[in-house]
């Protein structure tokens, strides 16, 4: 039995792989081929676009798949409703970052629109349509909402008056002289599963492993691990100095008055931390890197 997974094709597929390989899978995708290879036999992978992953899935042509909050919503507005789709990992990342992005209301930096019910009547841009109808008829404005096939943000003010855009940053948006009125909302990645196949034993803990590796490789990211030793009339000066996702590890060494400190702290900590437990009289301090953490 094989589990057909659908890797997001595009601006998330080389994220998505870095993330399965610190989960540890190794994917390779062939630049000519729709079909990655992963060291895993129990796995069958497929480039799927984002925006349709979500129907893919839920349609059962595959067992699971990676797409965001944003198109998720956007194929429930579609068809009217849930779509049974079951979210099996929220997996905060992105293509630049550890982040969630935004999809954001955007006019002109010198227009006079300063909030969405100034667009009533006008027109507005966007690839995530369904979903933007949805966000405006919340609100009670009536606006006519255009697909745009891409290049989004130079349509205002000539082809749209206002645009529905995801950012991360905001710098393009900036670099087109878009000024953001309001967020429609924001959106991360999200391993969904086809409830037929959540209703198979093998595919269902096949999936809970998969989502308990990526959310594990999600939470080292950015992490390290430290190792030290320390006299016990030091033990406390150093304590003092860590943080940990608990607290510290504490073991005994082979000379009694002696111990043993582990613990996971911040990357961008460290070349602080360093210095001062070495002046707590810390000694045989190693910084080592982390792949995985179970919460």
């Amino acid at each position: 039995m094989t589990l057909k997974l659908g890797i997001p094709k595009g601006s998330l597929q080389d994220a998505t792989i870095q993330l399965f390989a610190r989960a540890g899978f190794s994917i390779y995708a062939s630049p000519r081929s729709y079909f990655p290879t992963i060291d895993d036999p129990e796995i069958e992978c497929m480039l799927i676009r984002a925006q349709e992953m979500a129907r893919y899935v839920g349609d059962g042509v595959l067992d699971a798949g990676l797409t965001g909050l944003d198109w998720i919503a956007e194929h429930e507005a579609s068809i009217g409703g849930p779509s049974g789709l079951v979210r099996l990992a929220d997996l905060v990342y992105a293509k630049q970052s550890f982040g969630k992005v935004r999809w954001v209301l955007a006019v002109p930096e010198d227009s006079r629109f300063e909030t969405p019910r100034d667009l009533d009547g006008r027109t507005v841009a966007t690839e995530l349509v369904r979903a933007t109808e949805a966000y405006f008829a919340r609100l009670g404005v009536n606006v006519k909402v255009e697909f745009s096939w891409g290049a989004t943000e130079v349509k205002p003010p000539v082809l749209a008056d206002a645009i529905v855009e995801v950012t991360e940053t905001g710098s393009s948006l900036r670099a087109n002289r878009l000024r953001i009125i309001d967020t429609v909302l924001e959106s991360n990645t999200q391993l969904i599963g086809n409830a037929s196949a959540m209703a198979d034993a093998w595919k269902a803990t096949k999936l809970d492993s998969i989502a308990l590796l990526l959310k594990a490789a999600i939470e080292a990211q950015g992490r390290v691990g430290i190792m030290l030793n320390v006299h016990l009339k030091d033990l406390s000066a150093v304590l003092a100095l860590l943080p940990a996702l608990q607290r510290p590890t504490i073991s005994p060494l082979a000379d009694g008055n002696w111990v043993a400190v582990n613990t996971i702290i911040e990357e961008r900590t460290v070349r602080d931390l360093i210095p001062k437990l070495k002046g707590a009289s810390a000694q045989g301090i190693v910084e080592y890197p982390l792949n995985k953490i179970v919460m």
